[in-house]
């Protein structure tokens, strides 16, 4: 009897005890009229979760015919690889995305649970077609061949789903938008990040899919471009195709650094004319240019309200070590609307396995540092000491990184920034 009394007792008490951890997006109206930046918050990232097939042929691959060598099922998506290169350095990113319950969708789901990431953002239903992108590689590495499926995506992740999750956006310290959203999710995301000033990461994905950034170009705080991507936003941002890609082979392996700079200045320009505050150019081996109009004062500034604790909290203890902060605050910030403020940051050389993830996990190794407390040009840094890793992987991100050896990277990287373009030049 006083067992089967305890046992409707505990029963009742489940009703009534306040859950660990409510779903703020069951709640829409609980914060109106509260500063939410005051709420400790999670990172947001909305995007795709994608399934990658990889083949790596073991020989030459001949047309026609099959050839041997070794098939893999990795996790990928660009948002997705992001979010696990930004747990597997210490911050737990709140993922809105779509999922079949398929095959694909039930892996993918699975390693989601393995990493004890919330699930709460991601759309499940049997209608889902999870997205599948097939990647067929030559012997360096390099993509030689690809076909994607994503098209649940833009279907499936739509803007009614992602409104649900405004009080997660707007209370997060960072929202990062990745473009393979449909035009109308993109919109509706960046909206409601700039109703309460969220900062927000575009990451352009492809070159085609780039161009969406034209719609939400005056809300995004961040872009992280490569070259190609570059060109394309900005002809979407001038409304015609006056930029084209720089051809390496025409201008010789002697190009210097500040002669590629000054080759895509005014598409850098152009991006930041029309709103986009920091610009985060990848080079492959080149490495990155980190570009704003707001002068080395802005690069220099951290999220607001990020609490960095346990792992995160050692990176950025580590990191503030190896790397201090305010490198080129004593130069002066330039007033004109010509040139911007930029910094060159050099690539690591690294034994190559596979470079699909290498980007993706740049972005997820600058947003964690960010995330931690660390200033821009600290996290790019160790965006790209994380992107190193990446590449000598098998998988789209590593299984582990190691703090000290991002930390030793990340030194070796942020010691030879060098300004390429500051009022000086004027």
């Amino acid at each position: 009897m006083e067992s089967g009394s305890q046992r409707r007792l505990d029963s009742l008490s489940r009703h009534f005890v306040r859950p660990h951890q409510a779903n703020r997006s069951l709640f829409p109206n609980l914060l109106r009229g509260v500063h939410v930046k005051d709420v400790e918050a999670d990172p947001v990232l909305i995007g795709g979760m994608v399934l990658d097939i990889q083949a790596s042929p073991s020989i030459s691959a001949k047309p026609k015919t099959t050839t041997p060598g070794k098939v893999h099922y990795v996790p990928g998506g660009v948002a997705r690889n992001i979010a696990e290169c930004m747990s597997k350095l210490g911050t737990k990113p709140y993922m809105i995305s779509a999922l079949g319950l398929d095959m694909a969708g039930n892996m993918l789901l699975e390693h989601w649970k393995s990493a004890q990431l919330s699930m709460e953002g991601i759309r499940k239903h049997h209608d889902i077609q999870t997205s599948v992108v097939c990647h067929i590689f030559d012997g360096d590495g390099e993509l030689a061949a690809g076909v994607a499926s994503v098209e649940a995506i833009e279907k499936f992740l739509t803007s009614d789903w992602i409104k649900q999750f405004k009080c997660n956006i707007c209370s997060a310290p960072v929202l990062m938008v990745d473009a393979n959203l449909s035009p109308s999710a993109l919109e509706a995301s960046c909206q409601m990040a700039a109703e309460s000033s969220t900062p927000v990461w575009f990451e352009p994905v492809s070159v085609i899919k780039s161009r969406r950034v034209a719609s939400v170009a005056k809300y995004i705080t961040f872009a992280s471009p490569n070259e190609d991507e570059l060109i394309a936003m900005a002809n979407a941002l001038s409304c015609e195709d006056v930029f084209h890609p720089i051809q390496r082979d025409d201008i010789g392996t002697k190009c210097s650094i500040e002669s590629l700079f000054q080759m895509l200045k005014p598409a850098i320009l152009v991006l930041l004319e029309k709103g986009i505050k920091v610009v985060v150019l990848t080079l492959g081996s080149d490495g990155v240019f980190l570009c704003s109009k707001e002068g080395p004062g802005f690069i220099n500034n951290v999220l607001k309200g990020t609490k960095p604790h346990g792992f995160s909290s050692q990176l950025h203890e580590i990191m503030t070590e190896s790397c201090p902060s305010n490198l080129f605050l004593n130069i002066a910030t330039s007033s004109s609307k010509t040139y911007p403020f930029a910094v060159h940051l050099p690539a690591l050389a690294a034994s190559v396995a596979r470079l699909t993830g290498a980007g993706d996990c740049l972005v997820g190794g600058t947003l964690a540092s960010m995330c931690a407390g660390l200033d821009v040009l600290q996290s790019v840094a160790a965006g790209i000491a994380a992107a190193k890793a990446a590449v000598e992987a098998e998988t789209n991100v590593p299984s582990e990184y190691s703090l000290a050896k991002i930390a030793d990277d990340a030194r070796r990287v942020y010691s030879s920034a060098k300004i390429i373009s500051h009022q000086s030049m004027l």
